[in-house]
């Protein structure tokens, strides 16, 4: 009986779990045996490990083969396991050192010709890997500019089995990473290509300053979808930790780029209006992945025709939106994705839209219907609610208004005021600090937030909406370079709440 041992990585959402895989050859009829809770991709690697084992030009044993994947009770999902399952075997056979072997975590697909493929969750597994203490990873070549993500530890790039094996055996040398990638380059447009919507221009800033969520409605045309493609322009650049935060979501969800994988601006992500409550949450059959609100992490997530969404999706929305968080149970456990995003909804002001209010057709229930698809408690977190209205002049005027870099500077320098403030209670943006906070440790004087109170005493306000219009106050102030958020402020910040978009 002969014993060989290989290691991978089990991610579960962007957290990641170091596996041992254990290969035990011993007496009996030829066959291959698979346990430690595989799923259906996982068992059909038997035939697949073994074709590539053959093909790369090494023996594959003939006789009982038993391949045990540790921790036995956590599932195992996808084929990510392949090119350690086939390692573990060569190692039982004693046909590949032991020295790096026993120190190397290993990533990959394997084809039926022993060439390795590239799977999803590169990411989470190395910064898995390296947070262990392992100090190498081999994965396929394909990944390897988004391994290389990750300081501290040792990536080599393979483009198939026989490569590793060689490798293993000092004949060869793999491939490593050229350099650190600095993140592609996006445009969303300028803010200068919005005519008009002095407005609104003003509130998408305020909404940039702070990370509030935003709420445009108005007719057909006048620049609702021109407004929310242009926020994530007018956002910070990502920190290197938030960077690593959404390029691993986005390598769980396969979306990443082979040759320039970081992300560091603001993703913008905008689902059509037909989703459905797992393309949007996230899920799947198995371990669930990451839906739309976890790729919008540290960016923005538009939902433009709003009310033609489900009921259900929309109030899916709710907890992400107040914890940041969305956790997500399926047959294979529970899956935990960051959904730390900033929310913009569009909508017309009625089924028939036309451009003058006036010229509307529709009933009086039938417009209630429509824009009453957002519950009470929904619309509820929602700080900076804004009516268009259609332009009747300045379309065509030559003179545009600020560009994106212009507003971009003073949305900066609010966030960096905003950021010093709340830095000793570990937050960075108005939008994220809790109510508790923003009412009693940096309370404001009352002759400030007395319009707040009045509003609470005359049932026209919640305690959260309280909460809400108190940050969004202190954003108008970060953003005119005040201490202190004026009573001004205060009723500016009341007033987008009270904005009537019905």
């Amino acid at each position: 009986m002969a014993l060989g041992r290989a290691h991978s990585v089990a991610v579960c959402g962007v957290d990641g779990t170091l596996v041992e895989i254990e290969a035990d050859i011993g007496r009996g009829l030829p066959g291959v045996h698979l346990v430690g809770l595989p799923d259906t991709a996982l068992q059909e690697s038997r035939d697949r490990v073994r074709a590539a084992v053959t093909n790369s030009d090494e023996k594959w044993p003939d006789s009982r083969v038993i391949l045990a994947l540790s921790p036995a009770t956590l599932p195992k999902v996808g084929s990510v396991y392949d090119l350690a399952l086939a390692l573990s075997v060569l190692d039982a056979a004693r046909e590949v050192p032991r020295d790096k072997l026993e120190k190397t975590v290993l990533l990959g697909e394997l084809a039926l010709d022993g060439r390795l493929r590239r799977v999803r969750g590169i990411l989470p597994a190395v910064l898995a890997a390296k947070k262990e203490g392992w100090p190498r990873v081999v994965v396929p070549a394909a990944g390897l500019a988004e391994a290389g993500l990750v300081d501290g530890i040792e990536v080599f790039g393979a483009t198939c089995l026989r490569d590793v094996v060689l490798w293993l055996r000092g004949e060869v040398m793999l491939s490593e990473p050229s350099g650190r990638a600095i993140g592609a380059d996006v445009s969303y447009g300028d803010l200068s290509e919005v005519s008009g919507q002095v407005e609104a221009r003003w509130a998408l800033e305020v909404a940039a300053a702070g990370a509030h969520h935003l709420m445009l409605t108005g007719p057909p045309g006048i620049g609702k979808t021109m407004l929310a493609q242009r926020l994530p322009g007018l956002l910070p650049k990502l920190s290197e930790q938030e960077s690593l935060e959404v390029t691993a979501i986005h390598s769980v969800a396969g979306s990443l780029a082979d040759d320039n994988p970081l992300i560091t601006a603001a993703p913008f992500i905008a689902p059509h209006h037909t989703t459905s409550v797992t393309a949007l949450v996230g899920g799947g059959a198995g371990m669930a992945r990451p839906g739309a609100i976890s790729r919008a992490h540290r960016g923005v997530l538009f939902l433009d025709e709003y009310p033609e969404l489900g009921t259900k999706a929309l109030e899916a929305l709710r907890t992400p939106l107040e914890e940041g968080e969305v956790r997500i149970a399926r047959r294979d456990g529970v899956a935990k994705y960051p959904a730390r995003f900033q929310l913009v909804l569009a909508a017309n002001p009625c089924p028939c839209a036309p451009a003058r209010e006036v010229d509307c057709v529709c009933a009086p229930i039938a417009r209630r219907r429509y824009l009453g698809k957002l519950s009470g408690p929904l619309v509820d977190r929602v700080d900076v609610r804004i009516k268009m209205q259609a332009m009747s002049t300045g379309a065509f005027d030559t003179q545009a208004g600020e560009g994106s870099a212009v507003v971009a500077e003073r949305v900066a320098a609010a966030r960096s005021a905003a950021a010093q403030r709340w830095a000793e209670y570990g937050f960075t943006t108005n939008g994220e600090v809790p109510g508790w906070l923003v009412r009693s440790t940096v309370r404001l004087p009352y002759k400030v937030i007395a319009p707040i109170d009045l509003a609470l005493r005359h049932g026209q306000l919640t305690a959260r909406g309280a909460d809400r219009t108190i940050r969004v106050a202190w954003t108008l102030a970060d953003l005119r370079g005040a201490h202190l958020p004026s009573r001004a402020d205060v009723e500016q910040a009341l007033a987008y709440r009270n904005e009537i978009h019905a």
